[in-house]
């Protein structure tokens, strides 16, 4: 396989993953491309650490008592796992459906809904937004325990049409009502905390961290309503088979696909008046999601097999959310094999470059893109990039290595050196003016001495000084 084909499998694993190690893309290169696509799509076993051993390091993963509480189990399963896809498309529906602990106060439920968006994330659109609308944190932080026979709030019929379905320009106000009325009766059970925030307010032992979706048909409004140019005796499975049946449903989810997998899409509050950056890869999405009958993985399927997504003018393009940063470089030093209390710390880095799991800034999710970058979290993300990968001692590192001092000729000159470092880092290409820089740093040192296929302290040194820089070349930080 050339050099090229592995690239764009690493640009695939990139994106549908967290990166991969130069192992994981030869087993990819010996399987084909969309032999990879249909693996990375597979996600019916998948296996990370295990969530008894994680409790046992970190007993607040059980407790659920702390406002992070489940994101670093999260953190140990995208570290782990052998169905990144899977997780990726966790923290894709996450974006969008945005929940978070600053209204919820309840680290259980917005665990289970990530584990929610798992189960459901490359299914029936219709099935997940349907789980969508009967998940706790969701009620919650939209006020649907509020939405009462004769007092709608519009709150989560609101968002369901701007924010998770079909965007703005694509319904009316009376739309809003409509749904909002149709939603009356979704509710959740073991509420009284809303009602009494006081003593009764108790997470000991069964208070706010049992609850659970449940339909009060007394509080439904079973009214005949008008929604989306329909008339009947509408419940909220039928709002949402409405939703699924249109083409701007199809469009909006079609564009944020190609805004997290492909290319940065301006905010979505600009879709109504901006154009998508490539509208026939947003007319060939939907088309998938009306011929598969709203199947998500369908849609990825066409997606990474298309000529926009294997383009090289999208390599590179997009920069790493902190999650994907951190997880990606964890993956790298293949240091994960029990838990640690040091994870924490790790997690905290990603918030300190400005991504809290579980906590989005607002109902829009993350800004994301540039919005990243900025001085303080650029150094951030370098130093952590650097820290980690530059530990000698990974196993990770370590297989670097022992590559580098199986060479032949017992000497690895600057030039070889950078390449491999590159080929290492998940086979990375940069511009051919950061390889120079790259190479004349490396000459500095001189010529690597392999003695009996090993290297010394002063070479090991060399080495790690290597893979620090290109940590910190935009290459790396982008996706």
């Amino acid at each position: 396989m050339s050099n090229q084909d592995i690239q764009l499998l690493a640009h695939l694993m990139r994106r549908a993953g967290f990166g991969a190690t130069r192992e994981e893309l030869a087993e990819c290169s010996r399987d084909g491309y969309e032999a990879t696509v249909s693996r990375l799509l597979d996600t019916s076993n998948p296996v990370s650490m295990s969530e008894h051993l994680i409790r046992r390091f970190h007993p607040d993963e059980s407790s659920m008592l702390l406002g992070s509480s489940g994101i670093d189990a999260w953190l140990y399963r995208m570290t782990t796992t052998n169905a990144p896809l899977l997780e990726k498309m966790g923290l894709f529906w996450h974006g969008i459906f945005a929940t978070g602990y600053a209204k919820v106060i309840n680290a259980k439920p917005l665990s289970d809904q990530i584990r929610m968006f798992k189960r459901y994330a490359m299914g029936s659109f219709r099935t997940l937004l349907l789980e969508l609308s009967k998940d706790p944190a969701m009620i919650i932080w939209l006020d649907n325990q509020q939405n009462h026979k004769g007092a709608i709030n519009e709150n989560f019929g609101r968002e369901l049409l701007e924010l998770f379905s079909m965007g703005v320009g694509n319904f009316t106000e009376n739309d809003v009502k409509e749904c909002a009325r149709a939603f009356t009766g979704w509710t959740i059970g073991n509420r009284e905390y809303m009602e009494l925030r006081s003593s009764r307010d108790s997470d000991w032992p069964y208070g706010r961290i049992s609850w659970h979706f449940e339909y009060r048909p007394e509080d439904h409004d079973d009214g005949e309503k008008e929604f989306l140019g329909q008339t009947g005796n509408f419940n909220g499975e039928d709002i949402v088979d409405i939703i699924c049946r249109q083409p701007a449903t199809a469009r909006f989810i079609s564009r944020h696909l190609y805004h997290f997998f492909v290319a940065d899409e301006p905010p979505v509050p600009q879709w109504p008046y901006q154009p998508p950056r490539d509208p026939e890869a947003i007319e060939t999405l939907s088309q998938s999601y009306f011929d598969s009958n709203y199947d998500i993985r369908s849609m990825l399927r066409t997606l990474f097999n298309s000529d926009f997504f294997k383009s090289q003018s999208c390599w590179h393009e997009k920069v790493k959310s902190p999650a994907e940063l951190v997880t990606g470089v964890l993956r790298l030093t293949e240091d994960f094999e029990k838990p640690r209390y040091e994870t924490v710390a790790k997690r905290l880095r990603m918030e300190f470059m400005g991504q809290r799991l579980s906590n989005p800034p607002s109902v829009e999710g993350y800004d994301g893109g540039l919005t990243w970058i900025d001085t303080g979290a650029l150094v951030e993300r370098m130093n952590f990039a650097s820290e980690e990968l530059g530990n000698t001692m990974t196993p990770g590192s370590q297989a670097l290595i022992r590559r580098l001092a199986a060479d032949n000729g017992g000497t690895v000159t600057p030039e070889r050196l950078v390449d491999v470092c590159l080929d290492h880092l998940g086979a990375l290409s940069v511009q051919e003016e950061t390889r120079s820089r790259l190479v004349e740093y490396a000459a500095e040192g001189g010529d690597i001495r392999v003695d009996g296929h090993t290297l010394g302290e002063k070479a090991r040194q060399s080495v790690a000084g290597v893979v620090q820089l290109i940590a910190a070349t935009p290459e790396f930080q982008r996706a």
